[in-house]
């Protein structure tokens, strides 16, 4: 389940989810809970069960297998991560196509300074679990769905090449966010930098 705050969308961890009727939402929000913060390998079915206060029965009814429930994880990721918050805050923040794709950074910086920042599951879940597993499979899909927000804004501002201006953007919105696991506090504001560089060469004159 989806609760908004001051910081922005967000899954209602799994104890404020406990007493809901639903066990498909205990369940993910346990998953989204464990999933985002320590990876998959890190995190036992026997865990799942136990936080998300279902039965191991009920569990297996829903999510027949943990890679089930990671790509379950994955689609949740992306709605309350990439289309909730990015791109709506972007589009929120911006006046035109050029100042959303620049908003991205301005909201990257907010989420980068969040006592709960993960950084970004796909890129995790492609890491640990390597472009050949269904699961890595499953990240660079999604990755590319970020990349087809960028191209979309990127066509609406007018610029030349909006698909190798995506893959560039991307690039730098990856780029800060490992900046940002390592420490660095100005990593959206030298990615913003380097973005307004890249929508120059990019501008269709």
């Amino acid at each position: 389940m989806i609760a908004y705050d001051a910081d922005g969308p967000t899954l209602l961890p799994a104890t404020a989810m406990a007493g809901r009727d639903d066990p498909v939402d205990r369940i993910l929000a346990t998953a989204y809970e464990l999933f985002s913060r320590r990876g998959i390998r890190g995190v036992g079915v026997n865990e799942l069960i136990s936080s998300s206060g279902v039965s191991k029965a009920t569990f297996y009814r829903h999510f027949p297998s943990k890679d089930a429930l990671v790509l379950a994880f994955l689609d949740l990721r992306d709605q309350v991560w990439t289309v909730d918050l990015i791109v709506a805050e972007a589009r929120r923040r911006g006046n035109t196509a050029e100042e959303q794709l620049l908003a991205v950074f301005d909201v990257f910086g907010d989420w980068f300074q969040r006592d709960d920042f993960e950084a970004c599951s796909f890129i995790n879940v492609l890491l640990e679990m390597g472009p050949g597993h269904p699961l890595g499979q499953a990240s660079i899909g999604y990755l590319s769905r970020i990349r087809g927000h960028i191209e979309a804004l990127a066509e609406e501002a007018g610029l030349d090449r909006p698909d190798e201006f995506a893959r560039s953007w991307h690039i730098l919105m990856k780029g800060s966010i490992i900046s940002a696991t390592e420490g660095d506090a100005l990593a959206s504001r030298r990615a913003q930098q380097m973005a307004r560089w890249l929508i120059e060469h990019h501008r269709n004159l």
